[in-house]
């Protein structure tokens, strides 16, 4: 009995030397300390990918969120009954969410377009113009809204594949190592299996939340351009319908 315990102390001692005079570390950090240069690096860059998709999910999360209150607030003011031209005038030095901004477009073409009753007014004209103004206020207010969404699809797929690559870079490093040691025991490659894993895990602890926040974010965003458009439609109605009483 006491000869199977020598035994095994020994055995450890001797696969600590193959392995560098040290009993590997097993903790996140010691397996990153550890591991291969391209592995780091694979791990570095699939950290910084998690951490700007996390600020990117954030901070999509919260603007969306602010533009849903403030147009809550905004259809209710506009809805409400009062003036056209006391709200346009309340806000058109700065709207601070895309229905104020396209209500701001729309009353300043609106007003340029009343400039011209009397001369050459065309009502077919000044509407086309209207409709392209809110046309275009509307998307360039939703890609602002939209910021870096897109880029949580791309880390979502591309992660995982440059986690594989850590992940083939560290095996063939332990089946390096086994041709080296001519030692097939699990311990001589166990480490450097450890930290290929942990490459692995990274890239998906990336490209997981990033996949589910973009295709919520996606919808959301999806759901708030349709109120805009919508928005924008009734509120062309109403316009045309004063152009009509104008120009009669």
């Amino acid at each position: 009995m006491q000869d199977q315990s020598v035994n095994e102390v020994v055995t450890q001692a001797v696969q600590s030397a193959e392995l560098g005079g040290n009993a590997p570390d097993f903790s996140l950090i010691g397996m990153f300390a550890q591991a291969e240069f391209i592995v780091q690096l694979v791990m570095i860059m699939l950290i910084a990918a998690s951490i700007w998709g996390w600020s990117i999910i954030f901070n999509t999360w919260q603007r969306v969120k602010d533009a849903r209150a403030k147009a809550d607030e905004f259809e209710d003011t506009f809805w409400s009954g009062s003036s056209l031209d006391e709200l346009y005038n309340s806000i058109k030095h700065a709207p601070d969410h895309p229905l104020a901004a396209v209500f701001v477009a729309a009353m300043r073409e609106w007003q340029r377009s009343l400039g011209s009753i009397g001369s050459r007014f065309d009502k077919g004209t000044a509407q086309d113009r209207i409709n392209k103004v809110m046309h275009v206020t509307t998307t360039r207010e939703m890609d602002r809204l939209e910021g870096q969404v897109g880029y949580l699809a791309t880390i979502g797929s591309a992660s995982p594949f440059v986690g594989l690559f850590g992940t083939v870079w560290g095996i063939m490093n332990s089946f390096t190592a086994i041709a080296v040691a001519s030692d097939t025991s699990l311990a001589t490659v166990a480490p450097g299996i450890a930290e290929a894993l942990l490459a692995t895990a990274l890239g998906l602890v990336a490209a997981i939340p990033s996949v589910i926040a973009y295709n919520k974010l996606s919808t959301d965003l999806g759901r708030y351009a349709g109120r805009v458009e919508g928005f924008s439609d009734e509120f062309a109605a109403i316009l045309s319908r004063q152009l009509d009483e104008r120009d009669s």
